[in-house]
C-alpha cells in the first residue's frame, strides 16, 4: 500500500479513537509560609515585596539551588522544558535531596518534551515526598516525538494548547519567575548554542499569589499524575543516572551551611528592590483546553494595556516576535503618541525556530514603517561572554528573554513572547514591577544587548530596502548562515502558519 494511503488510513482510524478525559481529584494547596529561623530572619529584614534581577545563567542556577537547599516544608516547581544535562541534573539532585529530608515537592510539567521520560518520571514520583503531574498530556505515549504526534493527531486541537509558565516557589517564602527553561543552554553551560535570558528572584507577600497560581494549575482537571497516564515501569536506574553530577560541574555551585545560607539571603534582601509587584498569569482551562475562553486575567490583555498607557518609551525584548493585529496596533498607537519604541529579537541565525523567524520577517517593514527601532541579536555577539561559561571559542548566543521596560518606572519579566502562541494559545506567567530604580537597573542590564557590537540595527533606506548594520559591517540582506537558510526562510514566510507560531 502506498505510504500516503497508510498515513490517511491511520488518521481515519485515530479520528474515531476516544480522547483523553479529565478526572477530578481532591484539591491540594501549598502550605502557609514556613516559619523557620532562616525565613524569620529574612522577613525581619523586609516585610514588603522584594525582587532581584537574575541577569545571567550561572547566578540563576546558583540561586535555584540555594533556594531548594533552604526549603523546610514545600517546593512547588512548574516549567515547560526540563532536560537532565548538567544544570538539569543538579536541580533534580537537589530536589530529591530536599524530599529526602522531608520537604514536600510538587513538580508540574508541560508534556511537550517528555518523550521517552516516563520511566524516569515514574521513579521520581515513587518517592514518598514527591508528586509529579503532567499538564494536558498526550494520551498515546509510544515512540518518539513524530510518532507521538501522529498517534494523537485526532486530539491536535487540545494538544496545541501548552503550559508555558515557569515558576518555582520555596516554602511559600521565595519564588523564581521568568523565562528560563531547565537545560544547559538557558544557563550558559552548553558547549555550542546558548541563550540570553531573564528572571526574577522574589520575596514578600506576593509569593503567596504565585503559589496560589501554581495551585490553580496543579488542581486543574487537565493536570494528571504521571502514574495515571503512563503504562511504563518505573526505572530507579534512569533516575539515578539523571541525578549524576560530574566532578567537572562541582565548581558551579558551593554547598553552604545553614548559617551561610541565612547570611546569603539577608545579603540578597539588603540589595533587593522594593517596588510594587503585580503577578500576571493566564488561568488554566476549566474545560477542554481547545475551548479555553478568555480568562479574567490574561497576560496578553495586560501587556496591551502597558503599551497603551506608555507615555515616553517602550523597550521590547522578545525571543520570538510575531505581532498579532492587537499588538501591532498598540505599537502603532504608542508611536503616534510620540512614544519611542525599541525592539530586540532574534536574527535569522540566532533564532532556533526558523518558522518563527519567517513569520516575523513579514512584519519588519511594517514595524520600521511605524517608526519602531529594530535590533536583532548577533549569534557572534562580541560580549556574549557575559552570558556563556568560558572558554567561549565558537559558542554562540541567542535570545530567549521576554521583557518589557516601559517609561521610567515599569518592568515586566515573564514567560510570554510577543507572538500568537504566547498571546493566544499557550498559558503564560510574568511579574510587573513598578519602580524607578529597578527600571533603571534593567535598562542598564539590557543596554549592552542593544549595542551594535551585539545586535544588528535594521534600517530602511529611501528605496524601502532594509539593511542590517553592526559596529563593523553593513549587510544588504539578512545575516543568514547559508543560501539554503535564506531559501527555507522565504518558503516558510509564504505558508499560512503564522497563527500557530
Amino acid at each position: 500500500m502506498h505510504f500516503s494511503r497508510i498515513v490517511a488510513l491511520c488518521i481515519m482510524l485515530l479520528s474515531g479513537c476516544a480522547g483523553l478525559e479529565p478526572s477530578d481529584r481532591p484539591p491540594e494547596h501549598t502550605p502557609p509560609p514556613a516559619r523557620t529561623d532562616l525565613w524569620n530572619a529574612v522577613n525581619q529584614a523586609s516585610h514588603a515585596d522584594w525582587h532581584v534581577l537574575l541577569n545571567d545563567g550561572l547566578a540563576a542556577l546558583d540561586w535555584r539551588l540555594h533556594a531548594i537547599d533552604s526549603a523546610s516544608e514545600s517546593i512547588d516547581f512548574q516549567t515547560f522544558l526540563w532536560f537532565f544535562d548538567t544544570a538539569g541534573a543538579m536541580i533534580l539532585d537537589h530536589l530529591v535531596e530536599a524530599a529526602n529530608r522531608g520537604v514536600s515537592v510538587r513538580i508540574l510539567m508541560d508534556d511537550t518534551f517528555l518523550v521517552h521520560e516516563d520511566e524516569l518520571l515514574l521513579a521520581l514520583a515513587a518517592h514518598p515526598n514527591i508528586e509529579y503531574r503532567v499538564f494536558n498530556p498526550f494520551k498515546r505515549r509510544s515512540g518518539g516525538g513524530a510518532t507521538r504526534q501522529l498517534l494523537n493527531l485526532a486530539e491536535f486541537s487540545r494538544l496545541d494548547h501548552r503550559m508555558h509558565n515557569k515558576a518555582m516557589v520555596v516554602d511559600n517564602q521565595v519564588a523564581i519567575v521568568g523565562g528560563r527553561n531547565i537545560a544547559d543552554e538557558y544557563f550558559g553551560l552548553d558547549d555550542g548554542a546558548n541563550f540570553r535570558d531573564l528572571e526574577l528572584l522574589i520575596g514578600g507577600p506576593v509569593v503567596q499569589e504565585i503559589s496560589t497560581a501554581f495551585d490553580d494549575y496543579w488542581n486543574d482537571r487537565w493536570s494528571f499524575p504521571i502514574g495515571t497516564i503512563s503504562h511504563e515501569k518505573a526505572s530507579p536506574e534512569q533516575l539515578a543516572e539523571a541525578r549524576r553530577i560530574t566532578d567537572a560541574s562541582l565548581h558551579l555551585h558551593d554547598e553552604e551551611t545553614a548559617a551561610e545560607l541565612t547570611a546569603r539571603w539577608l545579603d540578597v534582601v539588603e540589595r533587593a528592590d522594593f517596588g510594587d509587584s503585580t503577578l500576571y498569569f493566564d488561568d488554566p482551562p476549566e474545560g477542554n483546553p481547545k475551548e479555553r475562553a478568555e480568562a479574567p486575567i490574561q497576560v496578553a490583555n495586560e501587556l496591551i494595556k502597558l503599551f497603551d498607557n506608555a507615555v515616553s518609551e517602550i523597550l521590547i525584548v522578545s525571543a520570538y516576535l510575531i505581532p498579532t493585529p492587537h499588538l501591532e496596533g498598540a505599537v502603532e498607537r504608542a508611536i503616534d503618541r510620540g512614544v519611542r519604541v525599541r525592539i530586540l529579537t532574534n536574527s535569522i541565525r540566532s533564532n532556533n525556530h526558523l518558522t518563527a523567524h519567517s513569520a516575523y520577517r513579514n512584519h519588519i517593514a511594517t514595524l520600521l514603517g511605524h517608526g519602531a527601532e529594530m535590533h536583532e541579536v548577533r549569534i557572534d555577539a562580541k560580549d556574549r561572554a557575559r552570558y556563556i561559561l568560558t572558554p567561549i571559542g565558537r559558542k554562540t548566543l541567542a535570545l530567549h528573554a521576554k521583557a518589557l521596560v516601559v517609561d521610567n518606572d515599569k518592568v515586566f519579566i515573564g514567560s510570554a513572547n510577543l507572538d500568537p502562541r504566547s498571546l493566544r494559545i499557550n498559558t503564560e506567567m510574568g511579574m510587573l514591577v513598578v519602580s524607578e530604580s529597578f527600571n533603571e537597573e534593567v535598562r542598564k542590564a539590557l543596554e549592552g544587548d542593544f549595542s551594535s557590537k551585539n545586535a544588528w540595527r535594521l534600517q530602511m533606506q529611501e528605496d524601502d530596502k532594509i539593511v542590517w548594520v553592526s559596529d563593523d559591517r553593513t549587510l544588504q540582506s539578512q545575516p543568514a548562515s547559508s543560501v539554503m537558510q535564506r531559501i527555507e526562510d522565504w518558503f516558510f514566510s509564504h505558508l499560512p502558519i503564522e497563527d500557530e507560531l
